[in-house]
């Protein structure tokens, strides 16, 4: 926890000024952080919907190869059972690296979440402890001893 040196009325405003904006600096960092995760985040989805798009096409180009595979002659059609292979890999490969993605940022968004919480916690320790110090203060002010 911060120290602050006495002066006449109280704590050293100056240490005081300083230490406060040191704490907005790092709510302020921690809040553009989240807002660049949460984009990061909402791009992430945007992609794995991209995916699926993408995979359910890859799904009905595979039918429409395996209807017309029967017309076409053996050669022809194991390349392009080949292809139909590669693709489903490609794109099983695709989402599967899309949702890894989106869950790892995702874990780290509940990361940021668990430490904002507990960055508030103890700001408010600190604020609730200050204002204790401050009353402290204003009693002895008032007490004509």
């Amino acid at each position: 926890m911060e120290k602050f040196s006495y002066e006449a009325n109280g704590y050293n405003r100056v240490e005081v000024n300083r230490f406060v904006q040191e704490v907005i600096d790092q709510t302020e960092g921690i809040i553009t952080k989240c807002k660049r995760q949460n984009a990061e985040i909402e791009k992430l989805k945007a992609e794995i919907e991209h995916y699926k798009s993408l995979e359910e096409t890859l799904k009905m180009a595979i039918i429409k190869a395996e209807e017309t595979g029967d017309n076409i002659k053996r050669v022809a059609r194991e390349e392009g059972e080949m292809i139909v292979t590669d693709a489903k890999h490609n794109a099983s490969r695709i989402v599967n690296e899309a949702l890894l993605k989106a869950e790892k940022i995702e874990q780290n968004r509940e990361t940021l979440e668990k430490n904002m919480k507990i960055f508030k916690r103890k700001l408010k320790l600190i604020l609730e402890q200050q204002m204790a110090v401050a009353e402290e203060i204003e009693v002895l002010e008032l007490d004509p001893e």
